[in-house]
């Protein structure tokens, strides 16, 4: 972990990278040229096996720029753990995270290291008009809608991973060593001082976006199950009702014989209710062993991710 010892770095820009080789060199470029408007600065890029010519290009780019330094996954761990690992390496009294894609315009970083400078250890890059697909917006704003209600969490979908952090919230961080990583959600808990600036969010430069349907959806459920145990409440009511609405139903079936006489016809809905209840009771069985899983997890101890190669380290 980047412990501060090597004086001098103002900001550090840690940025995962997966299968960005076409927008390397120019993302390099415009950091350069941005960054030096603010002071010393160090680029770390975190390749995580996305197959390309990507590692390649970033030992390229560090032999040219020492400010440049690359780590290299073993396997693929995912994007938030490639944002760990940067920000476990990054010393400069400022961190910036942002995509490899160039929809973060580096030509902001001034703006956000500007505001950061009135007081503020988390500065937050808002996107006012969001250049992705129709489909894509619309599943981030779902996901996001759904996580600040279940986790409690007030999470704004225009926001993604670019901002700016102080040394004080990238130490708080590396402190935080759950499997479950979601590096927005773990930054807001903190609680720091936030603010929000309005950047623009430009189309994606190649390529197409490495986040299918399956892995937000995925990305949901881990964080869900990492940030709130609203599921096992909604299991408990649940249950309540389904008691509640079985006492109603049999009241009315002994008062209806009691008045009417005669057996009762109901076969049909008598199995229906009971595979019904056969299901919710082996989802909410499924839903304790998720919990449950989760916990196994996390009592191994493993390492979030692991350093396969360094370069300009």
């Amino acid at each position: 972990m980047g412990n501060g010892e090597r004086k001098g770095i103002e900001v550090s820009v840690v940025i995962p990278v997966f299968r960005n080789e076409d927008t390397l060199p120019a993302l390099h470029e415009r950091l350069a040229a941005a960054l030096e408007q603010v002071g010393e600065f160090e680029l770390i890029l975190v390749e995580d096996c996305g197959g390309d010519r990507s590692w390649e290009i970033i030992c390229e780019l560090s032999q040219k720029d020492p400010r440049v330094k690359g780590l290299q996954f073993s396997r693929n761990f995912g994007q938030h753990f490639g944002i760990t690992a940067g920000l476990d390496h990054s010393i400069g009294n400022w961190t910036v995270v942002m995509d490899a894609d160039l929809q973060d315009r580096p030509e902001e970083i001034p703006r956000l290291y500007e505001k950061a400078q009135e007081g503020y250890d988390v500065v937050l890059a808002r996107r006012a008009n969001r250049q992705d697909r129709p489909l894509k917006k619309l599943m981030s704003r779902i996901f996001y809608k759904a996580f600040s209600y279940l986790a409690d969490i007030e999470y704004d979908s225009s926001v993604g991973n670019f901002r700016i952090i102080s040394r004080k919230v990238a130490t708080s961080f590396q402190g935080m060593r759950e499997q479950l990583r979601f590096f927005g959600a773990l930054v807001d808990w903190m609680g720091f001082e936030t603010a929000k600036v309005d950047v623009t969010h430009e189309g994606r430069a190649s390529g197409k976006s490495s986040y299918t349907l399956r892995m937000l959806w995925t990305l949901a459920w881990n964080t869900i199950i990492a940030y709130s145990d609203k599921p096992l409440r909604f299991s408990v009511r649940l249950g309540f009702i389904m008691a509640f609405a079985a006492l109603v139903y049999g009241t009315y079936i002994f008062f209806r014989a009691l008045l009417v006489g005669g057996p009762v016809a109901g076969w049909s809905s008598l199995m229906v209710s009971l595979y019904f209840i056969g299901g919710v009771i082996i989802a909410n069985l499924g839903i304790i062993g998720i919990y449950i899983g989760k916990i196994y997890d996390e009592t191994k101890q493993r390492p979030l991710y692991i350093v396969s190669r360094k370069a300009g380290q």
